[in-house]
């Protein structure tokens, strides 16, 4: 499903690059998905043991190395690729907020696979319920966690990032509204999904993990959306608009 989301990614950055008056060529886009597509690798994996696994390193070290027994953290994942694309960035010589602006709509294919593939390994499962689109799950019917966020993150929000991005937006715009709509969207899941076994709630009996780490992603959503707007700077990614 990894190898799905890139070259969703490479598919869909190829598509907007082709655009009239982009500032994007192919080569860009083979460039930005190869960086984004360790960052991501690395990020996840590294966010996944300091996030949710240090309990299990603490027992064995190794665990870590073992990549095959599973273990990632979107989170991780995430900063591990604006690391990635602040590098890009540099080596490019674009300004990095236009290359977060770009690939802002890019990740849709991988989230929606990568929660289907959750779905198929029987994992992150939700809590138990008696709706009528409940799945049973070891017997006891549970809300389908892994469905609602491939739906939610990877194809509404996909969908709402693409139609926003279609058009010339100003700097940081399309940057906070991911930010903004994913950390919402994970926010309001995680009511509904069963945390991980060696976390629990962390505060009042039912904030999670995911729940904190998507705080900080709604705020810093808000504040570049005002400042984008406020700003109103134009995007780099597209040549500007000659006045007659």
């Amino acid at each position: 499903m990894f190898v799905v989301a890139f070259a969703g990614a490479y598919w869909l950055g190829r598509i907007r690059a082709a655009q009239p008056g982009s500032t994007w060529t192919p080569r860009d886009i083979d460039n930005l998905v190869f960086y984004g597509a360790v960052g991501a690798i690395l990020g996840g994996r590294l966010g996944w043991v300091l996030f949710y696994g240090l309990e299990y390193e603490a027992h064995d070290p190794l665990r870590a190395l073992r990549v095959w027994q599973g273990g990632m953290s979107f989170h991780g994942g995430l900063a591990g690729t604006i690391v990635a694309l602040v590098l890009f960035a540099r080596r490019n010589g674009r300004r990095v907020a236009d290359v977060f602006d770009f690939a802002a709509p890019l990740p849709a294919v991988g989230l929606f696979s990568v929660r289907v593939a959750n779905f198929i390994n029987g994992e992150l499962w939700g809590k138990p319920t008696d709706v009528p689109w409940a799945f049973v799950y070891n017997k006891v019917p549970r809300h389908a966690s892994q469905l609602y966020e491939a739906i939610l993150e990877g194809l509404v929000l996909g969908t709402i990032l693409w139609v926003f991005t279609s058009r010339p937006r100003p700097r940081l715009a399309p940057s906070g509204a991911f930010l903004l709509g994913y950390g919402l969207i994970r926010f309001a899941i995680e009511f509904v999904r069963v945390p991980d076994d060696n976390r629990g709630y962390l505060l009042f009996g039912w904030v999670t993990e995911g729940q904190l780490l998507s705080l900080p992603m709604i705020i810093a959503g808000i504040a570049l959306l005002v400042i984008a707007y406020r700003r109103a700077v134009p995007s780099g990614n597209a040549v500007p608009a000659v006045s007659l």
